[in-house]
């Protein structure tokens, strides 16, 4: 499809995006497609006082099938603006897809780097070692709306030999005067992996060393993402095919972190132990990238690929959303997850409530933020819909939430802790970012419910205070394309 092409079929879609207009659970303070199908934050920057946001887009279809690269703007966080599209698979080495990749601001421009899938039909193929095409594509602009032809860096074939067909979502990282690129990838044994390019400028790149971790830890490595944070090397990614441990890697797929130790340049690296991002049903592919004042702002998808949960929103013609964005500290080895300070914008009337007082509290709007405050907590229970509910076992050092039928087919999530000291929940009309502990830990997840719902501590210990505020929408305009 090329620009032409989605014109044309843009105006025949028409009644699709009036059809995902009128769903009640369209949300008011989230990023979500005007119609069809959103998934993975790509070439996230900021260029002349302007946040760009692009991402993985399927305008037509609810179920992602051809990808094309949205593409929205704003300069607060408040208003934002949907622009055209700025890729599409016009490319032969892009043909099936324009698969993630991220943005590098320098020398004046947006540098962008990203996958091109192609898919060959023409025989029994297991898409795995054979049958595929994932092409390192770069490309360039001067606006962030207006693009350099497309180039051709490398394919599958200038990678090294072990590794299979998937090796996927380019992102740029630059160290000592040398730029490394990272990519995800899948070896010839099914082991996730990272491969790391090595290039100069920006350019010639060439294959440098190949990151594990000291055991296997799942199959394919996707979305990976390196950078410095409080004097530490970072390295996000999204593993698939982890096995449950206890009461975590419930989600078919993962997200989060490793610490990297060691000198990329001399090839001598190692991982720490992975830990997750998000702990909730619905979070992946997150992307992060160091804005002009410095803080390093994170925009994940909310959604997960091959989930057997379900979004109700798909018979009205749209799934999924983005997260909030969310400014990432480094402490003590752990990230910590907050939204963005300009967030607080959005919040409109506000009650503030002791303990007791905060327990069947019937609410119609359900986009609020709901801050908590606790001093010694041995546990509690909130509740945060009629059949959605959060709680804190101090004896097992475990938090859960808990969804019912709204689940839409989620049942249960848990992170362990060991104490509790504050929760701050922002509820959009289907959807949740539970922060707890200074974002510590985050549960990210869709919810979907009709009609007066009753929130509240059921049970409760050491709670101190409890405040609410409204939440406001974000101003969403859309460009005439």
């Amino acid at each position: 499809m090329n620009i032409e092409e989605f014109r044309e079929v843009w105006e025949e879609n028409k009644e699709l995006r009036e059809l995902a207009a009128k769903d009640k659970d369209r949300l008011n303070y989230h990023i979500m497609p005007t119609s069809g199908w959103v998934n993975d934050p790509n070439g996230l920057c900021q260029f002349k006082g302007v946040y760009h946001i692009y991402y993985q887009y399927s305008p037509f279809d609810v179920n992602g099938k051809l990808k094309l690269w949205g593409h929205i703007t704003t300069e607060d966080f408040i208003k934002y603006q949907e622009h055209e599209p700025v890729l599409y698979p016009d490319f032969r080495y892009d043909q099936n897809g324009v698969y993630s990749g991220s943005a590098v601001v320098r020398n004046g421009k947006i540098n962008y780097f990203y996958t091109g899938n192609v898919k060959h039909l023409d025989g029994d193929y297991d898409y795995i070692m054979t049958g595929r095409e994932q092409n390192l594509i770069a490309c360039s602009s001067e606006d962030g709306f207006n693009f350099s032809e497309k180039e051709l860096i490398m394919t599958n074939t200038d990678f090294p030999s072990k590794l299979s067909l998937h090796v996927r979502d380019p992102k740029v990282y630059h160290k000592n005067g040398i730029d490394y690129m990272v990519i995800g990838a899948r070896d010839d044994n099914s082991t996730g992996c990272i491969l790391v390019l090595k290039g100069k400028d920006l350019k010639d790149w060439e294959c440098h060393t190949v990151i594990y971790s000291d055991e296997k830890f799942g199959y394919m490595w996707e979305c990976p993402d390196l950078f410095d944070l409080n004097g530490e090397t970072v390295l996000v990614t999204c593993p698939q095919g982890v096995p449950e441990e206890g009461y975590i890697y419930k989600n078919v797929h993962q997200n989060g972190y490793f610490l990297v130790n060691g000198n990329l340049e001399s090839k001598d690296v190692n991982l720490s132990e992975f830990r997750l991002l998000d702990y909730g049903f619905d979070f992946y592919a997150p992307q992060s990238f160091e804005d002009e004042s410095g803080r390093r702002i994170l925009v994940g998808w909310m959604g997960i690929p091959d989930a057997d949960y379900t979004n109700r929103t798909t018979e009205n013609g749209w799934q999924h959303a983005l997260t909030m964005p969310r400014e990432l500290i480094l402490k003590d080895g752990i990230i910590y997850q907050r939204p963005v300070e300009e967030i607080k914008a959005l919040r409109g009337n506000n009650r503030t409530f002791v303990a007791d007082e905060f327990k069947d509290l019937e609410v119609e709007n359900l986009s609020f933020e709901l801050c908590a405050e606790f001093e010694k907590c041995n546990g509690f229970k909130l509740n945060l819909r009629n059949d959605i509910s959060l709680s804190f076992d101090k004896s097992k050092g475990l938090i859960e939430l808990n969804m019912g039928e709204s689940g839409c087919g989620r049942d249960a999530r848990y992170a362990y802790c060991d104490e509790i000291r504050n929760i701050d929940v922002y509820s959009d009309t289907s959807a949740f970012e539970i922060f707890i502990n200074d974002g510590e830990i985050v549960f990210t997840t869709r919810a979907y419910t009709d009609g007066t719902q009753k929130i509240g501590f059921e049970k409760l210990d050491g709670l101190s205070k409890v405040c609410m505020y409204d939440m406001k929408k974000i101003v969403f305009g859309i460009d005439e394309f």
